[in-house]
């Protein structure tokens, strides 16, 4: 006989993710009685701690710390075991911190909508419903792959998340696609010792930056060993006896490259396919993006989308602020929204990672600004020693300040530490620091930052 569970909460959560996590914990906090619903038990505390940010940057780590000596496979499935026992700790302390508070609970299931203000966990017998006045959507995004000939039915395409998870390292990895989650897999996968082979689509990598950065990228990725193929277009992939052959057209002409495991690094989309968004009156895009507005509403008021579901940056810290916001609906005052969003900086965690703010040279120059360009390569950084402590002086420095403020109007920095470097430079652009003032101002020695003592100083247009 089938039974049916019926719960209610103040405030229910679909999804682990950071702003989810984040908000129930605000939200309890404050007295709030809050249900969260996670549809696997493996994804406690969304996707960066399990199969994203923590993960493959600790592979990046474990990567760069390989020696000659070491033999490949066995470094490699001893790195993986080192990223799941990290990642186990933090999916356990995720659900212990909040499951654990008297006012939430987790409960593990997939949710679909029934109504607006009504979810169904589960299937059959012993479904749990939960009603709430207040509904939180963060489900994330999931790989989108491509539609070519053989992709979906080959047994030697692997996710990402099959990457982090696999202990067999691959001799030969293609990955489809040049974005920054293929280049970050590519950069970790060579420094293990696999023959990696990118097939990108578009004439260049890293087409929306200046082609002075992307070009260094690119020659750093070639310099490590990685075969990149720029205007290939992937027509099929033809499993064979313990491979596969991707053919792609490339300058008119056909190719082939023989691999153990292809990763399709071709986009994502927003996590919404089976949640029955239509019987909550939820509109989503074309592409399954949830609507909201700059409060992070919906098209019902009192359901909210945080994260990669609502098509905002892919970031872990862009859902924490949507989380911000959405705290700042339910227990503030409610004038916080994206559009306060300045200067947002990003990573893309190849060796040595590039980290960039605001506006390329480009995008300065189409908008008629009037502008100055200081550029340097690391090398050349006598300010920057720290380059050459670590053995890393791959890279360049780029800045693109306005002419007649002073200010900062963008920033690639491709360097060791860039992660770090791009904070204090998107502080500087939200606060309005002059480029002189950051030029002059104090920096501990030796370290990277301090390179914006020269670097800032050396127009070049």
């Amino acid at each position: 006989m089938e039974t049916t569970t019926a719960l209610s909460a103040d405030v229910l959560v679909i999804g682990f993710g950071k702003g989810g996590k984040t908000a129930a914990h605000a939200l309890t906090d404050a007295g709030k009685r809050v249900i969260l619903v996670e549809q696997s038990e493996d994804m406690y505390g969304g996707t960066c701690p399990n199969v994203g940010c923590v993960p493959t940057k600790m592979l990046v780590h474990y990567s760069n710390s390989k020696r000659l000596e070491d033999e490949a496979q066995e470094f490699f499935a001893n790195s993986i075991e080192g990223v799941r026992a990290l990642t186990s700790a933090f999916r356990a302390g995720n659900f212990e911190a909040l499951d654990g508070k008297d006012t939430a609970t987790v409960i593990t299931g997939h949710a679909r909508f029934i109504d607006s203000h009504t979810i169904a966990v589960g299937e059959g017998s012993d479904t749990i419903t939960v009603t709430a006045p207040t509904i939180l959507i963060n489900t994330g995004s999931e790989p989108i792959l491509p539609d070519i000939a053989g992709v979906r039915t080959s047994t030697h395409l692997v996710s990402s998340t099959d990457l982090i998870r696999a202990q067999d390292l691959p001799a030969r990895l293609v990955i489809i696609g040049g974005g920054y989650l293929g280049l970050e897999f590519a950069s970790i996968y060579r420094q293990f010792g696999s023959e990696v082979t990118i097939l990108e689509a578009a004439d260049r990598l890293l087409p929306r930056e200046d082609e002075d950065v992307a070009d260094v990228a690119t020659g750093i990725l070639i310099g490590d060993g990685i075969t990149v193929v720029t205007g290939a277009e992937v027509t099929e992939v033809r499993d064979g006896e313990g491979s596969a052959t991707i053919s792609y057209r490339n300058g008119g002409d056909m190719h082939t490259v023989e691999t153990d495991a292809f990763l399709a690094a071709t986009g994502r989309r927003a996590a919404t396919q089976t949640l029955d968004l239509g019987r909550a009156g939820v509109d989503t895009t074309e592409r399954g993006t949830i609507v909201v507005d700059e409060k992070l509403h919906t098209t019902q008021p009192h359901i909210f989308a945080l994260g990669d579901v609502n098509g905002g940056p892919q970031f872990t810290y862009v859902s924490l602020d949507d989380a911000r916001i959405v705290i700042d609906q339910l227990l503030g005052d409610g004038e916080r929204g994206t559009d306060d969003r300045v200067a947002v900086p990003k990573t893309l965690f190849i060796t040595p990672p590039l980290a960039t703010v605001g506006l390329t040279e480009r995008e300065a120059r189409e908008r008629g600004l009037n502008i100055l360009v200081a550029r340097e390569n690391v090398a050349d950084i006598v300010a920057m020693p720290r380059a050459y402590t670590v053995e890393e002086t791959r890279g360049v420095m780029k800045f693109i300040l306005d002419a007649d403020t002073d200010l900062i109007l963008g920033a690639a920095i491709l360097s060791i530490d860039a992660q770090e470097v791009i904070n204090t430079i998107a502080l500087a652009m939200r606060q309005r620091v002059t480029a002189t003032t950051l030029r002059n101002a104090i920096y501990t020695h030796p370290s990277s930052t301090e390179a914006l003592n020269e670097v800032l100083g050396k127009i070049v247009g």
